[in-house]
């Protein structure tokens, strides 16, 4: 897919890891490697050593190759390579739209924005599923149908902390378990993506945009979801929700049907293929109340 640049910027270059992702995905040698790598055991000491001080050495390059800007960040110093990839904005630095009418986005991200069907398979990172496919709830994907189906795509370099889009009182946190897997478009070559991913959403029941579903989705090897408050809570529009940890992930909000109208730029660009870059706090639509 395509992706448009909507905010101010070039067009984001093409990721330097996409030879690896090639030899993971479309040699003999390569799917054998990937069979040991999406091992729990496996993710679980590649996750153990991004939070030792020995992971910091990898920073530095990082920030080179990807050219991140850290003017805006909290703190300069990172113990950790995770430290680093879930770094917090000080206070002040994010712009996040607080008109009460408007819906915003809930991270820095790709964005493309699908309508929901009777009978809808959407097809995401070249993977087909239907809702049911997706939450593991038939009931609840049928409380979606009409309304829209909002998904973010981080890249490795954008700011990998999430907000709440919306006020409302927050649900329990219903987890999926899966095997982690890249998001990146080249692994459905041999891989479905979001029903071997580990995935965990909750619901937000709000006065002005209906009961609005946010769903977080892991990554290879050590994309972990880190969700600060798991049980029923009532929260913020603007208020941090969580963080991934290092691994390129995705976030999947949904609408009811004529709760939220999206803006035409992302309808429009997604029925022609194209994503839209947008940032944490960024009007993405409308709430009718």
């Amino acid at each position: 897919m395509r992706c448009l640049r909507k905010c101010k910027g070039n067009v984001p270059k093409k990721s330097s890891n996409n030879k690896v992702l090639d030899f993971l995905y479309r040699t003999e040698s390569g799917r054998k490697v990937l069979k040991v790598l999406v091992h729990p055991a496996v993710s679980n000491i590649g996750r153990v050593f991004l939070n030792t001080r020995l992971s910091c050495v990898f920073i530095n390059p990082f920030i080179r190759a990807n050219n991140i800007d850290l003017s805006g960040c909290e703190k300069f110093g990172f113990n950790s390579y995770n430290d680093f990839f879930h770094r917090r904005y000080r206070k002040g630095y994010l712009d996040i739209d607080m008109n009460r009418d408007d819906f915003i986005s809930p991270c820095d991200a790709r964005l493309s924005v699908y309508e929901i069907g009777e009978d809808s398979v959407f097809n995401i990172k070249n993977t087909e599923y239907d809702l049911h496919d997706l939450l593991k709830d038939k009931k609840l994907a049928e409380r979606y149908k009409g309304g829209h189906l909002w998904l973010y795509r981080l890249c490795v370099d954008d700011y990998h902390r999430y907000i709440y889009p919306v006020n409302g009182i927050k649900s329990g946190n219903r987890r999926i378990n899966g095997v982690y897997h890249t998001v990146q478009p080249i692994a459905n070559d041999y891989y479905p993506i979001y029903k071997e991913n580990t995935r965990e959403y909750c619901l937000i029941k709000t006065k002005d945009a209906g009961t609005v579903l946010m769903m977080e989705v892991g990554a290879l090897l050590v994309g972990r979801i880190a969700n600060d408050e798991i049980c029923a809570a009532r929260v913020s529009r603007g208020g941090e929700k969580g963080h991934f940890e290092f691994g390129g992930s995705t976030i999947i909000v949904m609408t009811q049907k004529d709760k939220v109208v999206p803006d035409k730029v992302y309808t429009e660009s997604t029925a022609c293929g194209i994503e839209t870059v947008v940032k944490l706090g960024q009007k993405v639509g409308v709430m009718k109340n």
